[in-house]
């Protein structure tokens, strides 16, 4: 599905009003609490999720419907949307990362909760564990902070010499907080020199990026949907800087980033369907164990990395799953 064509679906979607639908047969409501804008996720899965729900009988304004939600980058407007959720009645609520689902949580004991990309979903007590979640809330973990040492090792094999490392990150998201601490106990073991400026809002950014500069040789920057929205910014501020950057998926290096390491996103999302399909069927969430990852994308821009000057070693574009050129 084209980029343009998934954002008119999507504002289609989202403009299907509760009143028109109240005339139709009546149908589950899925509430989807996204965390970036439209069209900053256009490309993140849900064209996946959707057709997957589709393939198991569940077809958008004839047997589902979605009402899909921005936070617009903005973490604040997650506890606004999850509570219009539980106006609505809906009867799922999908929120992929870790501050939507916290959002989520508060609002409702009652109305099942499904995460696509939450980083560490037992650290951050999304779920009491993995094999049994208990509650309302279920899905689908990225094991960010499980692969940070992968990521930092394939950023060495592109910068030999890397002595200096900036890990940039919202700190007010408790998954991400997570990893940053995975993230520099990994640069310890490597015998990297860390410094992790905050971010919070969008106008952070600038700043962390000169409070780095000088003093770092790459980037780790960790994925969040304020760094989602925001990512071609990043990508700028990151090349003014001639910082190399590796990233968690390959949204980032489309941007223009360096290279990525993680989870395929379609794949997740295509398997957060099917969990929703369990759940409107009539399955619990605290009965549907937590699903790691299965299939890892490690993504290559060899268009940046010509613009830093840097030398992708064969072995490692031997790995890739995709070179962007």
């Amino acid at each position: 599905m084209k980029r343009r064509q998934f954002i008119t679906l999507l504002g289609g979607a989202a403009a299907w009003p509760l009143a028109a639908r109240a005339q139709q047969p009546a149908m589950p409501v899925i509430g989807f609490l996204g965390g970036p804008s439209a069209s900053a996720i256009a490309n993140f899965g849900i064209a996946a999720f959707v057709q997957r729900l589709r393939a198991l009988g569940w077809i958008e304004n004839r047997t589902i419907a979605i009402e899909y939600r921005w936070a617009e980058g903005r973490s604040e407007r997650f506890a606004e949307i999850a509570a219009e959720f539980v106006r609505l009645k809906v009867d799922v609520i999908v929120a992929p990362t870790t501050p939507a689902v916290i959002a989520a949580k508060q609002a409702t004991s009652v109305i099942p909760i499904v995460f696509t990309l939450a980083n560490d979903p037992v650290g951050a007590g999304l779920v009491a564990s993995l094999t049994r979640p208990g509650g309302n809330v279920t899905g689908l973990s990225t094991q960010g902070p499980d692969l940070a040492g992968k990521r930092l090792e394939q950023l060495r094999e592109v910068v030999p010499n890397l002595h200096h490392l900036a890990i940039v990150a919202n700190v007010d998201n408790p998954g991400v907080v997570l990893e940053i601490g995975e993230a520099q106990a990994a640069a310890r073991t490597l015998g990297l020199e860390v410094v992790t400026p905050e971010i919070r809002r969008a106008e952070d950014m600038a700043p962390a990026f000169r409070a780095v500069e000088g003093r770092a040789q790459a980037l780790y920057v960790i994925a969040d949907p304020l760094v989602s929205t925001y990512r071609a910014r990043i990508h700028t501020l990151a090349m003014g800087a001639r910082l190399p950057t590796i990233y968690g998926f390959r949204e980032n290096v489309e941007a223009g980033g360096l290279m990525s390491y993680g989870p395929n996103f379609p794949d997740l999302y295509r398997r957060s369907a099917d969990l929703v399909d369990k759940i409107l069927r009539g399955a619990k969430p605290a009965d549907i164990p937590v699903e790691q990852p299965t299939k890892f994308d490690l993504i290559i821009n060899l268009t940046t990395a010509k613009a830093l000057g840097l030398e992708i070693p064969p072995k490692l574009l031997a790995l890739a799953d995709e070179v962007i050129e």
